[in-house]
């Protein structure tokens, strides 16, 4: 059984996500353990609300460094909705904060949009070939958030967009670090397949 490990650093949708992984197949563990996170095959990373409360709580907790130390080890991470813009360097939202750095470029809020923040279902388009989104191409997710991803046109890294106002980031890829704007462990089928497509490249990094 794949060992995930979801970072607990008290704020986001952790238990949400825990029991997502767990339906899903895998052995999911809400830690903030150093040992229990390198041990495992793959490591999750949560988030909702303010980007700047999370930046802080992953700095207080000390699972700022985890995530780090699990990346550098080469484990496949995902990071989902504030989880996947703490990848990114930093957020307009809340502009003194520090994301981990893992994805260059910053985080605005949305262009265009007929309504902020998003709160829906929505269709992504596939943008690359991606173990992640495998079987995904014209499903719909659920997407709840004010603030996306800018997109970085010297790092290729979009796998997903969706339409709403105009394109949004709704999901990245590099090497085996993952991130999605929309929410899978409250996207029923759709959502159950990319978490077990996750698990497959726990399994057999590609």
């Amino acid at each position: 059984m794949v060992k995930v490990a979801v970072l607990d650093y008290g704020i986001g949708n952790l238990r949400s996500a825990q029991k997502a992984f767990e339906i899903s197949g895998a052995e999911a563990r809400l830690t903030a353990d150093k040992d229990l996170v390198l041990a495992s095959d793959g490591v999750v990373l949560p988030g909702v609300g303010n980007f700047g409360k999370c930046a802080k709580a992953l700095t207080d907790s000390g699972v700022r460094e985890l995530a780090l130390l699990a990346v550098e080890n080469g484990i496949p991470f995902l990071g989902i909705c504030v989880g996947m813009q703490l990848l990114y360097e930093t957020s307009d939202e809340s502009p003194a904060a520090q994301g981990l750095g893992l994805f260059s470029g910053k985080v605005k809020m949305l262009e265009n949009a007929p309504r902020v923040p998003q709160m829906q279902w929505n269709q992504i388009q596939l943008k690359d070939d991606s173990p992640l989104l495998r079987g995904l191409e014209g499903e719909w997710f659920y997407f709840v958030h004010s603030y996306a991803a800018e997109q970085n046109h010297l790092e290729s890294t979009t796998i997903a967009t969706c339409t709403y106002g105009s394109s949004v980031i709704a999901a990245v890829q590099k090497g085996l670090i993952f991130g999605t704007q929309f929410h899978p462990e409250k996207s029923g089928k759709a959502g159950r397949l990319l978490l077990q497509n996750f698990l497959k490249i726990c399994e057999r990094p590609e």
